[in-house]
């Protein structure tokens, strides 16, 4: 799975470095280390007027908070690896 966090200016300036963070920290202690590619990208083209947009795989996700990203992370990361 590849994941791109906007660290353009306006996700910048909202937040997209604790997104970052987050991410990094989820990923590690959910051990996706070997699973998951974190990179940073320009502007997705996306722009929200609350939060950071991330790209995951794919699909383009927009308003990413420090209040709503444990949700994102396991809706739209966390189930992708979980056995069904």
């Amino acid at each position: 799975m590849i994941i791109q966090v906007c660290v353009g200016s306006s996700c910048h300036l909202k937040g997209s470095q604790d997104i970052v963070m987050l991410l990094q920290n989820a990923i590690a202690k959910n051990h996706l280390e070997n699973e998951i590619t974190l990179i940073g990208t320009l502007c997705v083209g996306k722009c929200n007027r609350v939060g950071v947009s991330v790209v995951v795989d794919d699909d383009i996700h927009v308003g990413i908070t420090r209040e709503n990203f444990g949700e994102f992370f396991a809706q739209h990361i966390l189930s992708k690896f979980e056995v069904v």
